[in-house]
């Protein structure tokens, strides 16, 4: 099947510009299945209330959860049980190897709203960048063979008090980017108290063979699962009611061979966002996000698949299919950077993907917020084939690379949009390829100076 990959980009990419660009190694979906597989885990069952957890919303259960965790990891792994009822937490739980959190149907994982549970500060990242900030809510750092399964509910309170950290958090943001940029050692990149960096929902980082599947998440306080430089991760049949800022639904950053499916989003903001770094630090690492598919999913939220745009050790290799959305969403697939980032998006692969309203269907931009000057991104092999949409309020496609560096070789087919605002634009863009694009019932031809006409000059990315 890679060979049979590698065909479909030159024949439908290159092959109109004598394969102008040379395609990289690029694993089929079959390939990247065959690597991905679920943890198993010992028959051995751990209860919480056998630990002195009480279910009445009120009392702190973490110590009982604590040692459940510690005694499962001890017997070598099993099933930690969080049975019906609302059970507070006041404070992260940290994961252990070879555990699967089982959440029941009818049982509630609600964490404390108070910052100071969350101290001591652990090793994380913010917005691409590595700092040590409030520990996540829920936690592993270098573990494998972990999961958290059921049909219960992870409750972040986010809304409480880490929601009124948004309109607090740019000096810290500032300083993070500026730690990034002067290559500050990790280790003194130290946030926590006096700070207003959110923590995350649910981060592994560093771990592999990981298993999130069927639990509902609701009220994170920033994004709500956060994959940071893992591998062989599978995350269906997931819900989502997540309405507060940056409440992203998935983040694979710097990290491989990952499944999601099956999954109804509810997200304001990215439902699915893949990244790998910020910057100075994320053109260092060399860890490219790769080998990622999304399918059968439904869409809800700000934006539905995104790269980037923190992205600048790479995103490539990326398959959404059989997709479709609900609502309004702000943008479909959205492909994003800046010159700050450099790196590349490539071999992008969206079929099958039926949007209702959005504010734009298809937006690739190298000029995410119009920031930056010296490492512009290069955007390249990407295919879209039976994309459609209802409504875009403003365009149907919008593709704008930067001056410095074109992006190039796209085909767009079987592209439709009922309704668009201004239809489509494309500028510094070479090699694109339309195939029976429709807006607003009228073919789209390839015709790089009539697609310029319909530029926005204050247009917000």
């Amino acid at each position: 099947m890679k060979t049979s990959y590698l065909i479909i980009l030159c024949l439908f990419v290159f092959g109109f510009s004598a394969c102008k660009s040379k395609p990289l190694q690029l694993d089929s979906q079959e390939e990247i299945l065959a690597r991905i597989s679920a943890p198993e885990f010992p028959e051995n069952n751990f209860q919480i209330t056998d630990f002195g957890a009480t279910s009445d919303s009120l009392a702190d259960c973490k110590p009982a959860i604590d040692k459940a965790i510690q005694a499962c990891a001890e017997a070598g792994g099993g099933t930690v049980i969080i049975p019906a009822g609302i059970w507070y937490v006041e404070g992260p739980i940290h994961f252990e190897s070879n555990i699967n959190l089982q959440i029941d149907e009818g049982a509630t994982l609600r964490f404390s709203s108070n910052p100071a549970s969350y101290l001591p500060v652990v090793a994380t990242s913010w917005e691409g960048t590595l700092v040590y900030n409030y520990s996540p809510l829920i936690y592993a750092y270098g573990k494998e063979n972990i999961a958290i399964t059921g049909k219960g509910t992870i409750d972040g309170e986010g809304s409480k008090t880490f929601a009124g950290w948004h309109g607090q958090q740019k000096p810290d943001q500032l300083l993070s980017r500026d730690m990034n940029h002067q290559n500050t050692p990790v280790e003194e990149r130290i946030f926590g108290e006096g700070h207003f960096l959110r923590p995350q929902l649910v981060q592994f980082y560093n771990c592999k063979n990981i298993l999130v599947e069927g639990v509902k998440i609701e009220d994170s306080p920033f994004w709500c699962i956060h994959l940071l430089m893992c591998e062989n991760a599978t995350l269906r049949g997931l819900t989502y009611d997540a309405q507060n800022k940056n409440n992203d639904g998935i983040d694979p950053e710097y990290s491989r061979d990952i499944l999601i499916e099956n999954i109804n989003f509810n997200n304001n903001d990215d439902n699915v966002a893949v990244k790998a770094g910020r910057d100075d630090e994320g053109r260092a690492m060399q860890r490219p996000s790769e080998n990622i598919i999304i399918r059968n999913c439904h869409f809800k939220g700000l934006n539905a698949v995104v790269m980037g745009s923190e992205m600048s050790s790479g995103v490539r290799n990326v398959f959404v299919e059989n997709c479709d959305a609900a609502g309004y969403a702000q943008r479909g697939i959205y492909l994003k950077s800046n010159p700050d980032r450099g790196g590349e998006i490539s071999n992008i692969f969206v079929k099958n993907v039926h949007l209702g309203e959005v504010k734009d269907c298809f937006m690739v931009t190298s000029n995410y917020h119009n920031e930056g000057t010296d490492f512009p991104t290069n955007i390249h092999s990407i295919y879209l084939e039976n994309v459609s949409c209802k409504k875009a309020i403003k365009y149907g496609i919008y593709i704008k690379g930067h001056e410095l560096k074109d992006v190039h070789d796209f085909v767009i087919k079987d592209f439709k949009v009922d309704s668009a605002g201004r239809g489509v634009h494309v500028e510094h863009a070479e090699n694109i390829r339309f195939e029976n694009v429709v807006v607003n019932n009228e073919e789209v031809v390839w015709d790089p100076v009539k697609l310029l006409e319909n530029a926005s000059t204050d247009y917000d990315y």
